[in-house]
């Protein structure tokens, strides 16, 4: 680690201040908890010359109930979400994936928006100044060249935040403020496929909440992630799944997102064929081959990809069997 360099500090009061404060200021980062972002800037991978401190700004930080649904504000801190009545109640997955994130200290200062919008992450990319630089730095940062694909021009860095999967099984939305106003989209259209650029947000916008449907609370859900250790570490590999089932166990409802196998958090398609069937272990079984053939891990960490494959297909089999009980 390198010591931190010089930057200008903005602390802004309101989500006004904050965009004034980012559009004033070219190239300034946005900071919440900081768990993730100033380890690369110490890293030297980010180095801003400007950071726009958010944790002033109280309102992101509530978490309200009402008729529509749950409203989360992008700075409620991990450990907020994943002991508040409703969330462990009525939004299970998402309790377990802040939960799991880093260790306990992580989530007293990490914040659902900050894990929302994470960085991608490689074996490449996440490493020392001394270190990239032996290696003529990366595609993702300062290089021309993806060592994980040498022969193309994409980046296959992978999304590592545990709580996107858990939001996209409850159709979450996002509030994205910029430019004056404020703009409400589906969770699945914040992200783009592509570890250089996996973020679909414009310059200076800003994440300030997350909505989940009421229509969508109580559904049985769980979230789990493979890792390397078991208390701090980023997932290899994880899964959200959520299930609603009748009484006589019959399918109505499925949904599965992955994490940590690909540039993007993804809903798991060509599920629709479980509805109205009950779940056998032919079923099951099909589940796991389709997340398997579906996740693309590559060899952006010390795990094999085609381990990553295996475990995420029996980790999303496991989680669906244990739901359908």
């Amino acid at each position: 680690m390198e010591f931190m360099p010089n930057f200008q500090l903005h602390r802004p009061e309101t989500i006004e201040e904050a965009l004034e404060a980012r559009m004033d200021n070219d190239e300034a980062l946005y900071v919440a908890g900081g768990t993730d972002m100033l380890v690369n800037v110490r890293r030297g991978i980010e180095q801003p010359k400007n950071l726009v401190d958010l944790s002033a700004i109280h309102g992101m930080k509530s978490i309200t109930l009402n008729s529509e649904g749950l409203h989360i504000g992008a700075g409620v801190t991990l450990k907020e979400l994943h002991g508040h009545e409703a969330v462990v109640k009525n939004y299970t997955a998402i309790s377990h994936s802040a939960k799991a994130v880093a260790g306990s200290t992580h989530q007293m200062y990490g914040t659902v928006g900050g894990n929302l919008c994470l960085d991608t992450r490689c074996l490449f990319y996440n490493q020392s100044e001394w270190w990239r630089q032996s290696n003529d730095y990366c595609l993702k940062e300062r290089g021309d060249t993806c060592h994980v694909a040498p022969g193309g021009k994409r980046c296959f860095a992978a999304f590592s935040g545990d709580m996107a999967p858990s939001m996209l099984v409850y159709e979450a939305e996002v509030d994205i403020a910029g430019e004056g106003s404020i703009k409400r989209v589906p969770l699945k259209n914040l992200y783009n496929n592509d570890g250089l650029d996996h973020l679909t947000l414009k310059p200076g916008e800003l994440v300030t909440a997350v909505h989940l449907p009421q229509e969508l609370a109580g559904d049985q859900s769980a979230y789990e992630k493979a890792r390397i250790r078991g208390s701090i570490d980023f997932p290899l590999a994880g899964v959200a799944v959520r299930l609603r089932k009748s009484v006589d166990g019959t399918i109505e409802d499925l949904a599965i997102a992955l994490t940590a196998v690909n540039p993007y958090p993804q809903i798991v398609s060509g599920l629709e064929g479980l509805i109205g069937t009950k779940l056998s272990e032919e079923s099951a079984m099909q589940v796991r081959d389709t997340v398997r053939k579906q996740a693309k891990p590559m060899r952006t960490t010390t795990v094999a990809p085609w381990y990553r494959r295996r475990v995420i297909g029996a980790i999303a089999k496991r989680l669906l069997e244990e739901l359908a009980g």
